[in-house]
């Protein structure tokens, strides 16, 4: 099996995305022995401060996309240096800041600009791992087309409790122009229903995706719990935790292993 680059994305913030990345590959690397790299594509860099990142000199994907920018070509050797590496998560990671909202702006002016991320993502980087995992911003402009061009698959988390499909229709449309302009092997992995509680909204919610999406609706669903506070404060994989919400992540990674 090569290298699976999953991106993890919803236009809607809240979600759980990063709690999701963050999760999903700490299950992927410690229970299932899989080579995780974890890529923070979001300004907020809410995955980089789960991973406890603290900056240390060394580039971001802020800077390597600036460098992009003016006109650098990027080696892997210089992407290398901005992965660092999570013990308690046994994950690679390369984090984000607050920056990458500025870089945006500039790429939109950039040639090629929906193949930056997989320029940063070059088959010298990414071959010594099984999975990729990019944390998407809440949003659908340049960086999360860039996520959809660099990815061979799409996992949707979709919070059960204020529902829109608006915005899951939104997301679909823009994911089939990527197919059809700059990425045809794109395919959705599944949506991921979040923050499934015993409300009747919840509830309702579930009905209303197993219809739309049926087959491509994961069985595995996540908790509402304030455990998944608790483990982004911490650093805690849920997996560890012996927590039901942990043992719901590690389901999502077989059932992620099988359909990959």
């Amino acid at each position: 099996m090569g290298t699976t680059i999953i991106a993890i994305s919803n236009q809607k913030g809240g979600v759980g995305k990063s709690t999701t990345a963050y999760n999903l590959g700490a299950c992927l690397a410690l229970k299932h022995d899989k080579k995780v790299l974890l890529v923070d594509f979001d300004p907020q860099a809410n995955l980089s401060e789960y991973l406890k990142y603290e900056q240390d000199g060394s580039p971001t994907m802020t800077q390597l996309i600036m460098s992009l920018y003016t006109g650098n070509p990027l080696n892997a050797e210089t992407v290398q240096k901005a992965i660092h590496h999570n013990e308690t998560a046994g994950v690679d990671y390369i984090p984000s800041d607050i920056n990458l909202a500025n870089a945006e702006t500039l790429m939109v002016t950039m040639i090629s600009k929906e193949y930056i991320l997989r320029k940063v993502l070059s088959e010298d980087v990414i071959s010594g791992y099984d999975f990729v995992l990019i944390d998407c911003l809440p949003s659908l402009g340049t960086l999360l087309i860039n996520a959809l061009t660099a990815a061979d698959r799409v996992l949707i988390p979709v919070q059960t409790q204020k529902f829109s499909m608006d915005g899951l229709q939104s997301l679909e449309a823009l994911t089939q122009l990527v197919r059809v302009n700059t990425n045809p092997k794109l395919n959705l992995v599944g949506v991921l229903p979040t923050m499934v509680d015993r409300t009747k909204v919840s509830r309702t919610a579930m009905d209303t995706l197993n219809e739309k999406y049926s087959a491509m609706l994961f069985t595995t669903s996540i908790s509402k719990s304030v455990e998944a506070a608790k483990s982004s404060e911490n650093g805690t994989p849920l997996c560890l935790t012996g927590h039901r919400i942990g043992k719901e992540y590690d389901e999502l990674a077989l059932e992620v292993l099988s359909r990959c």
